[in-house]
């Protein structure tokens, strides 16, 4: 099977307190599920999952931490349907419609016996894997900026190359899924400029940071680095800085491609899930 031939979908499972869940009727298929939904060509997974939770719910929701995906086959085609721990930030109200015709909340503990799925059960159990509440720390490396080498100045002022810019377009339609408070960067500008679309749409201002760059890196300064990162926020930087970081703060060996990110769910001083995308 190719990467052609796999179904991709992405939904949430989505919490109002630590005691009731979201769960939909498709009168299609008669039966009692999470919300979910199949990609747009050149979707993010990401973005997938907060606009489809908002066509079936018309809740707009902040992401945990990730779910196990699920795996069936439709169609006579395998299905992955990637899930997130959901959290309602925004309610348009439910309109009921051809595709979904119910959205009830149900207690946890009830749940299961509604749902229609095995699968959806078995991400029901899941939750109590790790805590449901985590505050997310996103860290990205910088998009594509083209070759160092063929830049004739100086390398903080190189800027993004067309990929580059399109892969921080699609950052920012990612970004909104974790609401993140502040956006701090490496003072070089294919780092700005790796958020500027985001910070744009939120209105948020890019503070930077000289221990993010490249050239004042210093692995010793690394604990006092990752003290001063904010919570609940965006970083961006370089792919030798980022490692480090994420070792310090969730003791895994994380290599992000230029546009990729890597998202940190703390519970407290705890990481209790890591996530990587790239865009």
């Amino acid at each position: 099977m190719t990467t052609d031939d796999l179904i991709r979908a992405a939904g949430a499972v989505i919490l109002r307190g630590s005691s009731e869940v979201a769960v939909v009727h498709r009168p299609r298929y008669a039966d009692w599920t999470f919300p979910k939904g199949k990609l747009h060509p050149g979707e993010h997974v990401v973005a997938a999952a907060l606009r489809e939770v908002r066509e079936e719910t018309g809740l707009t929701v902040v992401l945990g931490r990730p779910l196990p995906p699920v795996h069936y086959r439709s169609s006579g085609r395998l299905k992955r349907v990637d899930y997130w721990v959901g959290r309602v930030a925004d309610d348009a109200g439910s309109i009921p419609d051809d595709e979904v015709d119910e959205l009830r909340w149900v207690p946890v503990e009830e749940a299961a016996g509604l749902l229609s799925y095995t699968w959806d059960v078995a991400l029901l159990r899941s939750l109590g894997d790790a805590p449901l509440d985590t505050v997310p720390l996103v860290l990205v490396r910088h998009g594509s900026a083209g070759s160092r080498d063929e830049w004739d100045g100086d390398d903080e002022a190189r800027p993004l190359d067309g990929r580059g810019a399109a892969q921080a377009a699609v950052l920012a339609t990612v970004l909104p899924a974790y609401r993140p408070g502040r956006l701090v960067s490496s003072p070089s500008a294919r780092c700005v400029q790796t958020l500027e679309p985001y910070a744009r749409v939120c209105g948020t201002a890019i503070e930077v940071d000289p221990l993010l760059s490249e050239e004042d890196q210093d692995p010793r300064r690394t604990p006092e680095l990752v003290a001063a990162l904010p919570p609940h926020a965006v970083v961006c930087s370089h792919g030798k800085v980022l490692p480090g970081l994420v070792e310090a703060l969730a003791g895994q060996d994380v290599r992000l491609p230029k546009g990729g990110l890597a998202v940190l769910h703390r519970a407290g001083e705890r990481v209790v899930a890591v996530e990587q995308h790239a865009t």
